[in-house]
Parts: structure tokens; C-alpha cells; sequence
């Protein structure tokens, strides 16, 4: 059934392969093509790589996903080729830890996998991963998933570590969070654009304009193209021993005339829906990129404990409205721009933390402006004054 389809590819397939194997990185897998076919009953994937891949793969339910693990990989699909087809809902990929990578194949419903080989090309350079799948029981799914085993290692989506470190020198510390990033690519813009590239250029702005200043210790939780799991960044605020986290992000939403940035702070009850959807989003973060989502810790802690948390949250609010104080007239907001939700990235008891929505991509204007050089030096701008007036007040005394 799918013989015609991959003959058609052959020969563009094998030029394709003497040219990527010429120009490919050496210290990383090329994966140069990718194909898709089937049905809503089986499907068949084809990835082809200019050297021979070392693979580790698994099944997630909720959504059903088939999770394949890869060395470090450099990824050279057409945006057609990976759309949805056959029993393929989305397709994933991207870096998850120096040395190794990670591609995520969501399935519209239960179904195993009948075949999965890695086979040296006949014809051409180079090698190609084969994947029959075929829609099943979700019995027989439960079934499969329970005889496969996590490849990727314990510290995936662990920063080796922190790409900054605070001197403790006595400075007030700025920890930016660049959200997503690797596989985790965010929402996606009108253009294309990925989320996880703009809050990645905000975020090293905003700590090249603080550094110059001289009087603040800066780090970032990431500061390139690499996956970090939510309590990983939580735990680098921490370690920096940081005065106030700051989570950058970029939103997406169904209505394309919505646009305008929000600051969230962290709290319980979402202070509405459309903060709640956002937290949920957001908070999708690690089972995107195909961990298994961990249990939250609701244990209850002592008196100091909970005093900590109160004076954290105060300064969190403090934070928010003065940076909505000085981002109103120069960035659009939305309406109630100040919300609040259960985000895991704002967890840390002992650090003031806002999670700050620049806008919404998926409106036109709102992302031609966080493309914008010029825009995103006012805005940095705007925040580096909040952190001012945030600093010289003591928040941490």
C-alpha cells in the first residue's frame, strides 16, 4: 500500500543524502528527510540520517505518543512533511540535553508499534529509521507501554549547570527565565515563528542591558536552544540564590485580534479562566517533551514555611504592578493585565517570581513587534526600570 509512495521519493532521497553528508556537522547527527504515510489504521514514518543513529524509544499516554530518543541531532524536515497524516496528529523535535535529542510523534488514539529498525541505505549514503504503527486497543496500547523503558538519562532537561552564577557579592540577583525551548517549542507564530526563539533573544537583552549597569548579578536558566524541565528552573532561581525571577513567555490564543502582554504572579485559584488555560499550558511544559508528569507536592509544610511564602508572594505582587506601572504607555496590555494561576515555574517559596506574557503571537501586530529590535530594546528598557525601583525599595530586607 505504501510501496508507491516511497519510490516516488527514491531517487530525490538519494541526492538529498550525498549533499547533507558533505555539509553535516561532525559531532552531530543529520537527520536530512523525513516521510509520512497511511491510514487511520496504520501509518508508516521514514526518517532518513546521514550517519547511523543510536535509538531508545517509548509510549506516553495522555496524549498517546510514541517517544524516540536520538544522539544530538541536527533536523532538516520540510514543515509539509511532518504535518498531520494518517495516525499522526504532530510531530516534535529538537535538543534536550547537550548530546542528545529527542523526536515526539503524538497519535490520534491508542496504537502500537508493529515494526521499528534502523537499516543503512541501499542506495545512498547514510541510514533511515523505519516505523509501522497501526491503531489498537487501549488495552494493547497499556500493553506495549508497560514493556518499553525511558532511554533518555535521568538528567535530561537538566541544566549541567547554571549558566550563570551569582557571586554573592552582595548585588541584587536577577534570575531570567527563557521559557520552552529544544523540543519544546511554545506557541507558534502567524510567520512560523517559535516561541522558544523570541523569549531566547528578549531574555539575553534584558541581562546584557542589567550586566552593563554594573550593580546586578544576572543569570539565565538557559541561554541556548536546549530544553529545561519546569522544577529545574525553579531550582536554578534558587541556587542563584536570586531577589526576583523573571519567567519570559509568549502567548497564543484562537482569537486573532487578541493581543497585549499580561504579568502573572503564582497563586492557587487561577484569578480567571483565561489565566487558568494559560497556567495549563504552560504548565504542559515537560509532558511536551515526553516526560511523565510528576506528582505535585501539596504536603503540608511548618509555620515558618508558610510565612516565607506569604512575604515572597507580597514581593511578587509588589513586582508585578510596579513593572505593569512602567510597561503601560510603552507596551500594549491587555485588559486585567495583572492574573494570577498555579504556574510550576513560579514556585519557589523564597524567590519573588511573575511570569510575564510579552504578547500574543498569534495576532500579526503583536508578533511584528517582538520581532522588532527596536521594540524589544524599549521593553527591556521598561523592565530594567521596574527592577530598579524594585531593588533600591529592599525587597529582600
Amino acid at each position: 500500500m505504501l510501496t508507491l509512495t516511497w519510490l516516488i521519493h527514491g531517487f530525490l532521497v538519494c541526492f538529498a543524502a550525498a549533499a547533507f553528508a558533505a555539509s553535516s556537522d561532525e559531532t552531530r547527527l543529520l537527520a536530512y528527510d523525513y516521510r509520512m504515510a497511511g491510514d487511520q489504521t496504520h501509518t508508516r514514518i521514514i526518517i532518513h540520517f546521514d550517519r547511523e543513529p543510536e535509538i531508545g524509544w517509548f509510549l506516553l499516554r495522555a496524549p498517546h505518543r510514541l517517544v524516540l530518543d536520538l544522539p544530538e541531532s541536527e533536523f532538516s524536515f520540510e514543515e509539509e512533511a511532518i504535518a498531520p497524516r494518517g495516525l499522526v496528529a504532530r510531530v516534535r523535535y529538537g535538543r534536550m540535553s547537550p548530546g542528545h535529542s529527542r523526536m515526539i510523534f503524538t497519535v490520534s488514539g491508542p496504537f502500537t508499534v508493529d515494526d521499528l529498525n534502523v537499516l543503512k541505505n541501499e542506495n545512498a549514503p547514510g541510514y533511515r529509521i523505519i516505523i509501522d504503527i497501526a491503531a489498537a486497543s487501549q488495552e494493547a496500547f497499556e500493553a506495549a507501554m508497560r514493556k518499553r523503558i525511558p532511554a533518555l538519562p535521568e538528567d535530561a532537561g537538566i541544566a549541567k549547570a547554571p549558566t550563570q552564577r551569582g557571586s554573592k557579592d552582595g548585588r541584587f540577583t536577577v534570575v531570567i527565565d527563557p521559557g520552552h525551548g529544544g523540543i519544546d517549542g511554545g506557541a507558534r507564530g502567524v510567520s512560523g515563528i517559535e516561541e522558544k526563539m523570541i523569549t531566547l533573544a528578549f531574555a539575553l537583552e534584558l541581562r546584557k542591558k542589567l550586566e552593563a549597569m554594573g550593580k546586578y548579578n544576572v543569570a539565565l536558566t538557559r541561554e541556548t536552544d536546549v530544553f529545561l524541565r519546569l522544577d529545574e528552573r525553579v531550582r536554578i532561581a534558587r541556587e542563584n540564590e536570586a531577589d526576583l525571577f523573571i519567567s519570559i513567555h509568549a502567548d497564543s490564543i484562537r482569537l486573532p485580534n487578541f493581543r497585549g502582554a499580561t504579568v502573572y504572579t503564582l497563586s492557587e485559584r487561577a484569578s480567571d479562566a483565561e489565566a487558568a488555560a494559560t497556567a495549563a499550558r504552560e504548565n504542559l511544559s515537560d509532558e511536551i517533551a515526553g516526560f511523565v508528569a510528576a506528582e505535585s507536592d501539596d504536603e503540608v509544610t511548618d509555620i515558618l514555611i508558610d510565612l516565607i511564602r506569604r512575604e515572597t508572594h507580597a514581593f511578587s505582587i509588589r513586582f508585578a504592578r510596579t513593572l505593569l506601572g512602567e510597561l503601560s504607555g510603552s507596551v500594549e496590555l491587555v485588559g486585567n493585565p495583572l492574573r494570577s494561576a498555579g504556574f510550576i515555574v513560579l514556585r519557589a517559596p523564597d524567590v519573588p517570581s511573575v511570569l510575564l506574557e510579552l504578547g500574543y503571537l498569534s495576532n500579526a501586530e503583536d508578533e511584528k513587534l517582538m520581532r522588532d529590535a527596536a521594540w524589544r530594546s524599549e521593553a527591556v528598557d521598561r523592565i530594567i526600570e521596574a527592577i530598579n525601583i524594585f531593588a533600591e525599595a529592599g525587597a529582600r530586607g
